[in-house]
């Protein structure tokens, strides 16, 4: 415990982490899990989808998912040199208070996620139900809340299943995705052969669209396809040191995240085109949904096994991506009330209040809600690496972090910090100028990179000038001692 902590900012969680027991295997497991659902296999076949050649589509992938290796490597190294988790290295820019903003923000965003893929998950529940229940059918022609009956059911089953993972806290949570990743990925790789060998692997296309751009308009497709990848990553990689706290070192994570990136995803993104390029011959029609494709296949077996792959991966990506994140998140709010378990259910409780089947079904909804609350993560990150790196120099004053008096490296003003306030305005509102104005929509997949300049260029500006002006007060008051 830091010499000095305000129960206002400390609790057990929230504390430097002593023992450090993730490998370069449990980052690249963390990788997995959060690549491997039904929304990323969804993400994947919709590249191949563009309107550009395969190989252009592969340039993309590449180029895309290094960006994001090297952006989550930097943005990694507080979590490691720190030991702290997210919420409490955004106290180094934002002040110990102002942290909550950032926290908050990045736990909103989670909440919606993981609804929307509980809800998907759950939709392989009800396939595997349907095929050996037939007659519970009708319990789908009865709704509530805008959810059928057995809807209801198959929903709260996932809600419960992640429940009884995630309440054993962060060493079940790695046991799980030590085997949940590779274990989707052989149920993956078996699909995607039973797929070829229904279709032939001469049927296999890996341009799942027309090819309809040409010369320059194939490379702007292509530069709004490496956007694209980056920002799918977006959130997992703002608050990347909630995983990065727990490696053995900056090796460790480097060596994860190439094997969890670049090489994970894009051996995950082949066996998606390749299992959706099969789909025409085998049905007659192109299925991106893997829920679909298994709700086809005759045998029960197959089903079952598909779905439970289905729900397995979805518990993988919410511990991942919207699990881990808010739990840490809502516990950095109030330290002596929350803590990481109770912030978890926060996060699921809300999962179900915001009533995810009506955001998925409503692609426009969807679209503006979560679009708006991603312009703020490019901010977030911005700010992030501009104050370690750029401000700081990573010169740190570990024990600050959890001090709320006046004398401390981070009370800034109240225990805010107004510049990283006004920076991260500044990054959310140009980014939500690209989602919001019709005129500009073109680029509105590149709101993340838009965020991260804006709102890391201003904080940098902000507080080199705020640098500045306490220097000169200093040789005045220097002077003045002198005279």
């Amino acid at each position: 415990m830091p010499a000095y902590a305000s129960e206002n900012l400390y609790n057990e969680d929230l504390a430097p982490l002593k023992n450090r027991f993730w490998g370069w295997y449990q980052v690249f497991c963390m990788w997995m899990s959060d690549v491997h659902s039904v929304g990323g296999y969804l993400f994947a076949g919709s590249l191949f989808a563009l309107g550009i050649a395969a190989w252009q589509v592969l340039v993309c992938l590449i180029v895309g998912i290094v960006i994001v290796m090297f952006a989550t490597n930097l943005v990694a190294k507080p979590g490691v040199d720190l030991g702290v988790p997210y919420p409490v290295v955004c106290r180094l820019s934002f002040g110990v208070y102002g942290a909550n903003i950032a926290a908050v923000i990045r736990g909103l965003i989670a909440i919606a996620w993981y609804g929307i893929q509980t809800y998907v998950a759950s939709k392989a529940l009800v396939v595997v139900v349907l095929k050996f229940l037939p007659q519970y059918a009708v319990y789908e022609q009865s709704f509530f809340l805008g959810l059928s009956y057995l809807g209801w059911f198959a929903f709260l089953t996932m809600w419960i299943a992640q429940f009884l993972v995630f309440y054993r806290g962060m060493k079940a949570i790695t046991v799980f995705i030590d085997w949940a990743g590779p274990g989707v990925y052989a149920v993956m790789f078996l699909l995607a052969g039973w797929i070829v060998y229904k279709a032939g692997w001469s049927n296999i296309n890996f341009t799942l669209a027309d090819v309809k751009y040409t010369g320059w308009a194939a490379v702007w497709q292509m530069i709004v396809a490496t956007a694209l990848v980056v920002s799918y990553f977006s959130g997992p990689m703002v608050n990347f040191s909630d995983f990065s706290r727990f490696a053995t070192g900056m090796d460790a994570v480097r060596k994860g995240n190439f094997w969890g990136l670049p090489v994970n995803f894009l051996a995950f993104s082949l066996v998606t085109v390749i299992t959706t390029s099969g789909t025409l011959t085998v049905f007659g029609q192109y299925i991106e949904d893997p829920v679909e494709i298994v709700s086809r296949i005759d045998s029960a077996t197959a089903a079952v096994l598909g779905a439970a792959t289905f729900l397995i991966a979805t518990i993988g990506i919410n511990i991942v991506a919207n699990f881990v994140s808010p739990a840490f998140d809502f516990a950095n709010v109030s330290p002596k009330h929350i803590t990481f378990i109770r912030g978890g259910m926060i996060a699921a409780v809300g999962s179900v209040a915001v009533m995810p089947w009506h955001l998925f079904n409503s692609p426009e909804i969807i679209h503006y809600t979560l679009d708006t609350l991603g312009a703020a993560i490019g901010p977030l990150y911005g700010i992030l690496v501009a104050d370690y790196y750029l401000v700081r120099h990573e010169h740190l004053f570990v024990d600050d972090l959890y001090n709320d008096r006046p004398d401390g490296h981070y009370w800034y003003q109240g225990g805010f910090n107004p510049n990283a306030v006004w920076a991260l305005i500044v990054g959310a509102l140009v980014g939500m100028v690209f989602v919001f104005v019709p005129a500009l929509h073109f680029l509105g997949a590149f709101a993340w990179f838009i965020g991260v300049a804006g709102g890391g260029g201003t904080y940098w500006w902000l507080m080199r000038r705020a640098g500045a002006g306490a220097a000169r007060a200093e040789r005045a008051r220097f002077k003045a001692a002198q005279a």
